[in-house]
């Protein structure tokens, strides 16, 4: 019963310490990918900050997405969609990782922005 008690108060003070480590920035953090041809050669898991279109809908929550450096395939789940409209020809930041497939890199987008 007390080791319960315990991981109860635990985990929350745990989440959150693994939470504010992700926006730090100095010596032994992951740099951010910003290109699509960086997120081409990044590692499985490495953060990126994308900005350019999503050009097209290939099937499900999988879009093509290109900037001024390529394109690659992205993951954007329904709930990450903005109330605006996005069109093929929209300015939009997305904000994920980068995860190896068997076809190959994708980015998994966590937060999509509409640019003005």
């Amino acid at each position: 019963m007390k080791r319960q008690l315990l991981t109860l108060l635990l985990v929350p003070l745990l989440s959150t310490a693994a939470l504010a480590a992700n926006g730090y920035t100095g010596p032994g953090s992951t740099p951010q990918v910003t290109t699509v041809s960086a997120a081409q050669a990044a590692a499985d898991d490495t953060p990126v900050a994308l900005t350019g279109q999503i050009v097209k809908r290939i099937k499900g929550d999988k879009y093509e997405f290109k900037d001024a450096t390529g394109s690659i395939q992205v993951e954007i789940d329904d709930d990450e969609w903005p109330a605006n409209s996005v069109s093929e020809t929209a300015k939009v930041r997305l904000t994920g990782e980068v995860e190896h497939e068997l076809t190959g890199r994708e980015i998994d987008v966590d937060r999509l922005e509409l640019l003005q």
